[in-house]
């Protein structure tokens, strides 16, 4: 059981912090949903450039905290509230999200998937609870 729940920690590290490196950087293919997102949720707050420095760093701090079994509880919160997040566009983003009632676009795919990063996350937290991992 150990190497299925290091196989999930890996595969989750991986996957933020490498979408968190692109945000970072600037190069990340979900900036234009990311920045119409902000523009009709957070736009008197800060500047979109500082919010996805922010939101990046955010991102990589979620990855490197699944590497550290003893804040898991931390890591499944970080990430529902990131998921929370990412759900958003799909009710305040429509025209960017869906072609037809049941017919998601490619961004509204890319949205949906983090319903698996829910239950690996999920399959984590139980397991390092029943103690499964040590």
């Amino acid at each position: 059981m150990r190497s299925i729940n290091w196989f999930a920690r890996g595969s989750l590290f991986i996957i933020y912090f490498w979408f968190g490196y692109l945000k970072l950087l600037g190069t990340s293919p979900a900036e234009s949903l990311v920045h119409e997102l902000f523009n009709i949720t957070l736009i008197n707050l800060t500047n979109f450039k500082t919010f996805a420095i922010c939101f990046g760093l955010f991102e990589c701090l979620i990855a490197i905290s699944w590497l550290i079994p003893k804040i898991t509880f931390i890591a499944f919160y970080a990430v529902i509230i990131h998921v929370i997040f990412t759900f958003v566009p799909i009710i305040a983003l429509t025209e960017l999200t869906w072609t037809s009632t049941f017919t998601p676009t490619i961004i509204g795919q890319y949205i949906i998937k983090n319903l698996l990063l829910l239950s690996c996350i999920m399959f984590i937290k139980e397991n390092y609870k029943l103690g499964l991992e040590e």
